[in-house]
């Protein structure tokens, strides 16, 4: 039995981690800690439990709660992940899917995935229940300038939400490990949609790596956000115009109700 030899143990370690690829270490530490920052920082149980008092007078304080949320992650996520890029990394953030690619297959993808989603998104919002749980936000569900705002801070939180893991992990990973990248930028997107209803998160695990395939295909986030910003912006319109008109039907009638709401 070999004895044990502290200085010896340190220095295999040693060589063992200098053995390993820089890049992927990076990735991986920078992901790990941006992500803790959001959790203990940049959530809306944050702006809840160190902020939420002082903006109670406010004619809407939940709506501030929910952009310090979007913002927020925002900043921790995109600025953050662009510093990293430029400075840790020293590559070119087109490398990480901020460029159009290949826009015809893009455009081509995400206007079939939209047209198939939001008639899905008709037959199960036809439900009370459906149409209470959306838009998250309950005050942008009577309030068009509420629902714009909302949505507006969404679409920078969603984007933010494409470039950590279909653009950082993703592209920052896929050198290395090729496709099996899909899959593990999928993991923690799927992880972090654990509380959200089951059905929610168990079609993350088909989503991110949907999701996953397009970017790489495309070489680009662009049209993952679009996707994935055109669901939720369907979800939360479609949900608040039939908690306006009160209808809960699918047929061409409830169509012609919801579109009055508009109007």
């Amino acid at each position: 039995m070999n004895n044990f030899n502290l200085k010896s143990e340190i220095n295999e370690l040693n060589r063992n981690v200098r053995k390993l690829d820089k890049k992927v270490i990076i990735v991986f530490l920078s992901i790990a800690i941006l992500q803790t920052i959001s959790f203990y920082f940049t959530q809306r149980r944050f702006f809840r439990e160190n902020l939420f008092e002082q903006f109670q007078n406010y004619s809407d304080p939940y709506l501030l709660e929910y952009l310090y949320w979007f913002i927020g992650d925002f900043f921790t996520f995109f600025i953050l992940g662009i510093v990293i890029i430029k400075f840790g990394l020293k590559e070119k953030l087109s490398d990480y899917g901020l460029k159009f690619g290949d826009i015809k297959t893009g455009l081509t993808i995400s206007i079939i995935f939209l047209a198939v989603m939001i008639i899905l998104i008709w037959f199960v919002s036809a439900t009370p229940a459906f149409a209470e749980k959306y838009p998250h936000l309950s005050s942008a569900k009577s309030n068009w300038n509420t629902l714009l705002i909302y949505e507006a801070g969404m679409l920078l939180y969603m984007f933010a939400w494409e470039f950590i893991w279909r653009g950082f992990m993703l592209f920052g990973l896929e050198k290395k490990f090729g496709g099996y990248a899909v899959l593990m930028q999928m993991i923690p997107f799927v992880i972090l949609h654990n509380g959200k209803p089951f059905l929610e998160t168990f079609g993350a695990i088909f989503g991110g790596i949907a999701l996953g395939i397009l970017a790489l295909r495309t070489r680009s986030i662009y049209y993952c956000v679009l996707t994935h910003i055109g669901v939720m912006f369907s979800i939360d319109l479609i949900s608040s115009l039939r908690f306006r008109a009160n209808d809960y039907g699918i047929g061409f009638t409830s169509i012609l109700n919801l579109i009055k709401q508009i109007f």
